[in-house]
């Protein structure tokens, strides 16, 4: 659920928004899919509709849709992305997460309320995730003043918020801030939702790439305090 206080950022006015989505509507549109529809939103839990486009050809049409277009200015992306946002179907949000992906080193970091507006509407792992990793990791990475908010996400009443502080890093690889990553595993090791333990796991796991000692040293330290699912996440892969 979005927090009350979270307003919806204002809409830029950006003629390149507005022909990618009267692309994006045309291509995606001529794709659609009702039977695949009903198996796609059914594997997301029905959280919302889906057009049916499988991602080999989403990716295709994605393609073709900004082929010729000029690179994006920050108002561009947010523009873009919330008109994607504000369209019911799946696939037009997965469109705009990519996009953002591509383009995320165009935009300051100013950019990240509009990326938790994104994160908080109709929210469900498929979306946050790629957005936790892939725009708000990039964010965080060019200027360390947010690392102070993600400091603030962790402790957010929004899973979904705190999923995204947890998986910020994901990418990060040796360039990771373990101290910050173990911090916010204890504090949220004890959070009841599936989704916020799966993330603790996960992101342990994957810094266990790059340091399999420190992870099996923080487990071991705090295994009274980490879920069962969180710990068997963890030390998966060693």
């Amino acid at each position: 659920m979005q927090s009350n206080d979270q307003r919806r950022p204002r809409v830029p006015r950006s003629e390149l928004a507005e022909l990618l989505e009267t692309r994006l509507r045309e291509s995606f549109g001529a794709a659609a899919d009702a039977e695949q529809a009903g198996h796609m939103a059914a594997y997301m839990k029905d959280v919302a509709p889906f057009l049916g486009i499988r991602t080999p050809l989403r990716r295709e049409l994605s393609r073709a849709v900004t082929k010729d277009t000029p690179k994006p200015s920050e108002a561009d992306c947010a523009a873009l992305a919330l008109r994607c946002w504000d369209l019911p179907e799946r696939e037009y949000r997965y469109f705009a997460a990519d996009y953002l992906r591509r383009h995320v080193s165009r935009c300051s970091s100013g950019f990240l309320p509009v990326v938790r507006h994104l994160i908080v509407t109709v929210p469900w792992w498929d979306t946050v995730d790629a957005l936790a990793a892939h725009t708000v990791g990039p964010l965080v990475a060019a200027d360390p003043a947010l690392a102070p908010v993600m400091d603030e996400w962790i402790g957010d009443e929004d899973l979904w918020v705190a999923r995204t502080a947890l998986l910020h890093q994901l990418t990060y690889k040796s360039a990771t801030d373990a101290g910050r990553l173990f911090a916010y595993c204890r504090r949220q090791g004890a959070h009841p939702d599936f989704f916020v333990r799966k993330a603790i796991g996960w992101c342990l796991r994957e810094y266990a790439k790059t340091d399999p000692g420190a992870v099996r040293a923080f487990v071991a330290a705090e295994r009274g305090s980490l879920s069962p699912l969180s710990v068997r996440e963890a030390l998966k892969n060693l």
